[in-house]
């Protein structure tokens, strides 16, 4: 009983703790710049709207909003389109060297973003990807194409070959083995893999602030605009991350159990 206890309390700790940033975040919107920058800071105070207001009078949200969607999407739609032929001849198809395709795929999630940020800046701009949906779809696809391609792969590896070997004897081509039966089968997981490209493309904020500027800057760079030479604007900061974070974070709440399902698919046989 009281180790079981005592787990309950280190998790709802732990909650707590990951949770305070976000609602202190929340809390400081609704501060005055002198309100938010006060210490010790204070928890009784007058309510204020302004930030939400001047934050839109300011900047056009959902101008941002609007390009994070396209982005996060079309991203996403591509990585799984080109993952799944991928993970389906991995896991499918025999091959001596599947081992080291899959840790090489991994490695290249290991270099920091930042070292390849000359060579595809200066490829993007030579062929007038700069600053354009279509570049930051095609950046971020490269980026979460690893991930995406672990995931499926292990969602399909649990798929008995006994039923790919019996479509093959009634005369399945690998079109009608992909979509309808690995497909199908691999449903949650596909789902989960999806979900979480969207909210890594949504977060995304390096690639977004070095490969934009106006016409295609998302929500990450929405926000960093309210940094200034004069400092930081605490309360509007915070205004800005809660309109950026809010509309991910309804998602991820409707869809957790979706992600939790696909992220466990197949762990227990």
């Amino acid at each position: 009983m009281i180790p079981k206890l005592f787990r309950s309390v280190i998790t709802l700790a732990i909650g707590i703790l990951l949770f305070f940033p976000i609602l202190w975040m929340f809390i400081t919107s609704f501060k005055t710049e002198i309100e938010a920058i006060k210490f010790p800071p204070s928890f009784i105070f007058d309510l204020t709207f302004s930030n939400y207001f001047e934050i839109q009078e300011r900047s056009n949200y959902f101008k941002y909003a609007f390009n994070s969607i396209i982005i996060s999407l079309g991203s996403t739609l591509l990585g799984i389109s080109l993952s799944i032929p991928v993970s389906w001849s991995l896991a499918f198809i025999k091959n001596k060297y599947k081992e080291f395709i899959l840790l090489w795929i991994l490695s290249t999630k290991m270099m920091p973003a930042v070292g390849v940020l000359v060579p595809m800046y200066i490829i993007f701009r030579d062929i007038k990807l700069l600053d354009t949906l279509t570049g930051m779809v095609i950046i971020l696809t490269l980026t979460n194409l690893p991930i995406l391609v672990w995931l499926l792969y292990n969602y399909f590896a649990e798929i008995p070959h006994e039923i790919i070997e019996s479509s093959q004897i009634d005369g399945a081509t690998i079109f009608q083995e992909i979509t309808k039966i690995i497909l199908p089968l691999s449903l949650p997981g596909i789902s989960s893999a999806f979900l979480l490209s969207v909210i890594l493309c949504w977060n995304e904020a390096f690639w977004s602030l070095m490969l934009t500027s106006t016409n295609s800057a998302p929500l990450s760079v929405f926000i960093a605009s309210f940094s200034s030479p004069e400092g930081l604007f605490w309360a509007k900061l915070s205004a800005a991350s809660v309109m950026a974070v809010l509309p991910i974070m309804i998602l991820g709440w409707f869809s957790q159990k979706q992600l939790v399902a696909g992220l466990t698919f197949g762990a227990i046989k």
